[in-house]
């Protein structure tokens, strides 16, 4: 979930109250314009979206070509034991199948919906972050007393590498979120209370460091630079090695209300797609007509805006997978 609810499930007053007022514009906004960029047939993806406390019965992962959700799979808000869950993280593999964190656990499912590979945190723990690694591994995220990241075999179910994360902060929820594995073998990590990435090797050493507020997400781009997405701070940052702010786009940058930025992707046209996660606001009857993600140019113009809250409703947005991106070749075409 959102590091803003770190010890509660909803924002400050102050800031729900802000929230809600862009809301009602942007609801405005979205209700009497036409919407660039094609609404959900301008990318085949996979989306998901955590906290959706209107569907306590449903945490949902959606599969979308051509406009339409073919495919889905859903989870209750709630385990069995009381323990929270949501859908943090999900990437189809070239054969179909999808890799996903859902806070209480990860797996790999088929999209026959069999489920091939499963994770279940131990108690007192969580994942929001769960990566394919090669042909049959994964890098998974494991919040806990000492928080971790774990390298695991999900044919044999070993744990191949176990790397403890030094982090100030001993409450588990507030530790981190997405982590990634840099194609250099390195691995980028956002910490909530440094307010600060870092790189680490596969040892815990940290290589490179800079300072960023509520660090939700951080990926290495493949010109060096380092991708990172601000959450309840409202920014996406692109910086160099040195640790300067090269591109960045932020709340005051955006046609719309920009709630917390969770994630963010950079396309092969240069372009960055970003996740607007809106559900740090309870009140749920505001969230139709905002923006879930959007795509921006360089320049920052914004060539396209999806705001899906009917036929389908998407629900909020964490993370999607662009499957039209070079490299992606998911193949899974099964009807829900």
């Amino acid at each position: 979930m959102c590091n803003g609810r770190i010890g509660m499930r909803h924002l400050g007053v102050a800031c729900c109250l802000v929230m809600s007022l862009a809301a009602l514009n942007a609801q405005t906004k979205t209700s009497g314009e036409q919407l660039p960029g094609k609404g959900l047939s301008r990318h085949p993806l996979l989306y998901v979206g955590e906290w959706d406390t209107r569907h306590p019965e449903a945490q949902s992962m959606f599969l979308v070509r051509d406009g339409k959700v073919v495919w889905e799979y859903s989870i209750p808000l709630r385990t069995a034991s009381g323990g929270a869950q949501e859908f943090d993280d999900v990437t189809m593999l070239p054969n179909g199948n999808i890799v996903y964190a859902c806070m209480s656990g990860a797996g790999i499912i088929t999209p026959e919906k069999k489920i091939l590979w499963e994770f279940k945190c131990p108690p007192g723990t969580e994942t929001h972050s769960c990566q394919p690694i090669g042909q049959d591994s994964v890098l998974m995220v494991l919040n806990g007393n000492p928080p971790k990241v774990l390298i695991i075999n999900t044919v044999t179910g070993k744990t191949l590498k176990e790397i403890v994360v030094s982090t100030a902060s001993t409450n588990t929820h507030g530790q981190f979120r997405h982590v990634r594995m840099t194609g250099n073998g390195t691995i980028m990590v956002g910490l909530f209370a440094e307010k600060k990435v870092v790189e680490l090797t596969l040892d815990g050493k940290e290589i490179w460091s800079v300072d960023a507020k509520s660090p939700w997400s951080a990926l290495r781009l493949h010109n060096g630079n380092t991708l990172i997405s601000g959450d309840g701070e409202g920014y996406t940052r692109e910086v160099n090695m040195k640790g300067e702010t090269v591109w960045e786009f932020t709340r005051a940058d955006a046609p719309f209300t920009i709630g917390n930025t969770q994630t963010a992707n950079r396309l092969a046209n240069g372009n960055t797609v970003i996740c607007n996660w809106i559900a740090g606001n309870p009140r749920t009857e505001e969230w139709p007509g905002t923006v879930q993600a959007f795509e921006v140019t360089p320049a920052k113009k914004v060539v396209w805006e999806l705001s899906s809250w009917e036929n389908p409703d998407l629900g909020p947005c964490t993370y999607v997978q662009l499957l039209d991106e070079p490299g992606v070749s998911g193949t899974m075409d099964q009807q829900r």
